[in-house]
This record gives C-alpha cells, sequence and structure tokens, in this order.
C-alpha cells in the first residue's frame, strides 16, 4: 500500500548550516552520556511513574535538540503511561521511539540485535526494553507471554507490527502473532500512524532508517534538517477480548486499518493538531 501524502512539487530546502549541525552533535552527546547516568544511577529506583517522567523529559529534549517538533492529532491515552495498553506504530526510524515516548511513555519490543549495540543496548535493556530474535518463529511465543504479563502487571508496551522500518511512504503488513499478549490480557491496542514533514510541512524521509542505510547516515540526515515535525496521529483504541476483536488477527488488521487510514491523512490545520508545550527539566 502505497500512502503519498501530497503530489506537489518538492523544490530542495536550504540544508541546516555546519555550526548547526556540530552544536546539535555535541548537544547530543552530552545528552546520551546524561541518560547513561540517569539509568545507571537512578532509574532502577524509581517506580514505574517516577520512570515514566524521566523517559518522557529526556524524549522530549531529544526531539529539542535535533531541532524537532512534535504534533499530536487525535487523542493520545489521558496517562503518560496508560496501563494494559498496546501501542502500535508504523516503523520509520529510529526517531520513532522517542517520538512516542515524549507523548506516551511504554516499554518496547526489539529485534535482538540492539542489545549487542554499542552504549544504545546497555540503555535499551535498562530502560526495559523485551528483545525478539525475528529470525526465529518460536520466539514470538516467549515474548508474548513476557508482554502479558507486563501488561496485566500495568505496563504500556509497544510494538512496530512491521516487523521492520520503512521510508514512511507506505505501509507493510502487520506481523498479527505480538497481538497475541494484549489478546491474553485484555488490553488496550492504541494504533499510531507516524509521518515525517520538513521545514516547509512537506512529507519527508529524511528521518527515514531503513533499508542499507548506516545508523551514521541516518543521523546525518536528521541533522541536515533545518527542522523537522514528527506528526502522531492517534487512532481510534480497540478493546482486546470483545466480540470484535477477540482474535490477533483481527486486532491486527483493525490496528493496520487506523494506523492506514491516519497516514492517508494530510498535514492537520491548527486547530485539530497539537504542539507539546516546552519541555520541564530533566
Amino acid at each position: 500500500m502505497s500512502l503519498k501524502p501530497t503530489d506537489r512539487p518538492v523544490p530542495p530546502l536550504t540544508p541546516a548550516p555546519w555550526p548547526v549541525r556540530l552544536l546539535r552533535l555535541g548537544r547530543l552527546a552530552l545528552h546520551l552520556v546524561r541518560g547513561l547516568w540517569l539509568v545507571g544511577t537512578r532509574y532502577h529506583r524509581l517506580s514505574l511513574a517516577g520512570r515514566a517522567v524521566i523517559t518522557q523529559r529526556w524524549s522530549c529534549h531529544l526531539m529539542k535538540i535535533l531541532g524537532m517538533e512534535v504534533r499530536i492529532v487525535g487523542t493520545p491515552p489521558s496517562d503518560v503511561f496508560p496501563p494494559n495498553t498496546l501501542l502500535v506504530a508504523n516503523h520509520v526510524s529510529w526517531l520513532d521511539i522517542f517520538a512516542l515516548n515524549s507523548v506516551t511513555v511504554s516499554r518496547f519490543v526489539a529485534k535482538k540485535e540492539i542489545r549487542d549495540w554499542p552504549v544504545v543496548g546497555w540503555l535499551a535493556k535498562n530502560a526495559g526494553t523485551i528483545f525478539i530474535d525475528r529470525s526465529n518463529r518460536r520466539d514470538a511465543s516467549r515474548v508474548n507471554t513476557q508482554l502479558a504479563r507486563a501488561l496485566e502487571s500495568g505496563g504500556c508496551m509497544a510494538v512496530f507490527p512491521e516487523g521492520t522500518t520503512s521510508d514512511g511512504s507506505g505501509l507493510l503488513p502487520f506481523k498479527a502473532s505480538l497481538f497475541e499478549s494484549v489478546r491474553l490480557s485484555r488490553g488496550m491496542v492504541q494504533p499510531v500512524a507516524i509521518r515525517y514533514f520538513d521545514a516547509a510541512e512537506r512529507f519527508t524521509t529524511a528521518a527515514a532508517y531503513a533499508g542499507d542505510l548506516s545508523f551514521i547516515a541516518s543521523l546525518g540526515n536528521v541533522l541536515r534538517m533545518r527542522h523537522m515535525t514528527v506528526e502522531l496521529a492517534f487512532g481510534q483504541p480497540l478493546q482486546a477480548g470483545s466480540s470484535r476483536y477477540d482474535s490477533r488477527f483481527a486486532l491486527s488488521e483493525a490496528a493496520r486499518g487506523e494506523v492506514a487510514r491516519r497516514l492517508m491523512l494530510l498535514p492537520a490545520p491548527p486547530d485539530m493538531a497539537e504542539t507539546l508545550p516546552p519541555c520541564p527539566p530533566v
């Protein structure tokens, strides 16, 4: 399915000056060090609510450092860390996690390779990420058990059911396997559509981390942009275990439909969108 938000001509935009890019990179490095310190010294001693506050503030500041604005369309969950809720979204970039956490904090399911990444793997592991071996279909059963327990304990979890990233102009089929966890916990599924726009409010693939693109190249693309807006469009919540959504396949199909419908929207006008307020200090 190809979801093209606009067919207007796209003249090139002037990239961010090199001093701006270097400043962002330096601030990003310092912010990452602060994240390591927070996770290593304070995070494990906090309640779920305390962790949610720290995670939201840190993610919000990361967006600001990179010159990004988060725009909300629709109605997100009223709680920062909504209990027994599974967020499902299309997957475009490594930025998706932080954009989502700047609004609704959750623990994520990620491919097991991330666990071995320097720094990032340690952060992800200590932040409660659940790792899955996508090459082993049987591993979904183990992950579903962990997800269901986390949801039943009042957690908010998040998955990218496409199973990989794309450039954001299309929507891949959803894998239904991980929806079994929320069916078992009889929780809520919250679909979210993620799109990125440039300074001229045009759909952009600059944030995409897909194909053979390296992380360094992806980071360079982000730093090069003068300004970007990430739009989080929240769809209709789906009650798992109801007569309408009594199987993981029904949940997966309904969630994908909600995400697809939101992706086909044009950029929301001011009266339909909300920009996050300035971040409080970490």
